[in-house]
This record gives C-alpha cells, structure tokens and sequence, in this order.
C-alpha cells in the first residue's frame, strides 16, 4: 500500500508531509493492520471543526482501491491517532 499524508493548520500553520509504501517497510504489515482496523477505504470520519487544529489529507492506495480522507489532530486519540503517530515515525 502506498500511504500520501498531508497536514497544515493549527496555530502555528505549521505543514507535515510523509510517503510511504507499506510493501518496503519491516513495519508495512502492522501498518496495514492498523488501516483495517480503522476499516479505512469505507471510512469517512467526522472533521472536528476548529482552526487551531493541524488537518490531515490523508491518501491510501492499494492496487486498484484508492480513497482520501480528511481528519483534524484534535488530539481526542485512539487509531486515527495511532496512525498520525505511525506516520510521523516513519519519517
């Protein structure tokens, strides 16, 4: 899977970019797991309003399937947030 992330916003507007291609990674499969878990190319989660939060575009392609979502860091946890965190430290 290929995985495009994308942030900016928040109060320092700071912006956040990561690439990464779960198939020449050691990590690849519990990254994978972690994007069923979050049952991601169904999903549409809700974008919780606020300025001052960083928001994510978020890029998942695998094989013909691709999908985007949009997410704010709104620091509530939990898988979305697990992945914002995998992201990071992949860089």
């Amino acid at each position: 899977m290929k995985i495009s992330a994308r942030a900016c916003g928040g109060f320092a507007g700071l912006a956040e970019a990561y690439d990464l291609d779960t198939a020449a990674r050691a990590d690849g499969g519990e990254i994978e797991d972690l994007l069923g878990r979050l049952d991601f190319f169904s999903s549409a989660p809700a974008c919780a309003v606020g300025a001052d939060m960083p928001r994510w575009e978020i890029t998942v392609e695998d094989g013909r399937r691709c999908h985007t979502v949009f997410v704010r860091e709104d620091g509530s946890g939990g898988d979305w947030q697990a992945l914002l965190d995998r992201l990071r430290s992949s860089a």
